[in-house]
């Protein structure tokens, strides 16, 4: 079914691979829009800019530094550029939609949307919870670490001024599809009041319970983002992923929670990350996420 709508989307991408020890997911935006993204957009009746992908360093060029927080300040200068593309979006009233990418960038997309509009709230469809710190990383791998950063608890590092910190109400942060988690994550999850959805607790409850307590949640004064990492669906459906687990969401069950995020009418910007068109069969996984976008944005089956 078509939506009718004037409101433009602009699309941002952000082929950033500096996060993660997995190279491919810098092909991420470009697998994304082959698979038809504007067209989809388009046919939904939205207006489409696409400002093409920021500039990124490439790990061959670059000294991975901090240990604890690989190539922090390569990532942090992306996700500025990140952050400006998604503030002058959300000025002119725009819809930011970006494409990485790991998930790192996020870090530039709630500190572009918290410098427009102060603190907001988030959901976050993940498989991971993402709030390492340089601290209790097993890694050093950053895109275990932007939620974290966020919310402010991250450290000093990540401070810039593209963006406050934090960019995130705690208060108003659910987690869906969560099925792995370092003990580290585990305790800071737990002392900031984020709530989270583990798959256990889904398989109980229902996705569809879980969905709307959470945009209860995140509801609110500044901006609502939601943030889609594709290894959230279990590789069976989403085989392009640099860090599967297994399960994670069914197709339906996916398409469901995006479905009722458009219902809702709350998300002013979204993201899609983590698509590896290397470890993917036949764009699959780029296919999934246009399709997941497009229930995000107002298509229904009848």
């Amino acid at each position: 079914m078509t939506r009718q709508t004037n409101r433009e989307i602009a699309i941002i991408g952000a082929a950033l691979d500096l996060g993660q020890g997995r190279r491919g997911v810098d092909m991420g935006p470009s697998a994304i829009r082959y698979a038809g993204l504007e067209e989809r957009l388009t046919s939904l009746g939205y207006r489409v800019r696409d400002a093409g992908n920021v500039e990124t360093a490439v790990p061959e060029a670059t000294s991975p530094g901090d240990e604890r927080a690989r190539f922090l300040p390569e990532i942090k200068e992306t996700c500025e550029r990140i952050a400006a593309l998604v503030a002058t979006a959300a000025t002119a009233g725009d819809l930011p939609l970006v494409l990485g990418g790991d998930h790192s960038v996020a870090l530039g997309t709630l500190g572009g949307l918290a410098s427009v509009h102060g603190p907001g709230g988030v959901l976050w469809i993940d498989a991971h919870p993402d709030v390492n710190t340089p601290e209790t990383s097993p890694s050093g791998n950053v895109h275990g670490m932007p939620l974290a950063a966020a919310l402010g608890l991250a450290g000093a590092e990540f401070e810039s001024d593209a963006w406050p910190l934090h960019a995130v109400d705690p208060r108003r942060v659910a987690l869906i599809g969560i099925r792995e988690l370092d003990e580290g994550e585990r305790r800071l999850l737990r002392d900031a009041g984020v709530r989270v959805f583990t798959m256990s607790e889904i398989d109980r409850i229902g996705i569809e319970r879980a969905v709307r307590e959470s945009l209860d949640r995140i509801s609110g004064a500044g901006f609502v983002h939601v943030s889609l990492d594709m290894d959230v669906l279990d590789p069976g459906v989403a085989p392009g992923v640099g860090t599967p687990v297994r399960g994670g969401l069914t197709y339906r069950e996916a398409h469901l929670a995006l479905e009722l995020v458009a219902e809702s009418g709350l998300a002013g910007s979204l993201e899609v990350v983590e698509v590896n068109p290397i470890l993917d069969r036949e764009n699959t996984t780029a296919l999934t996420a246009v399709e997941l976008l497009a229930s995000a944005l107002g298509k229904t089956i009848y």
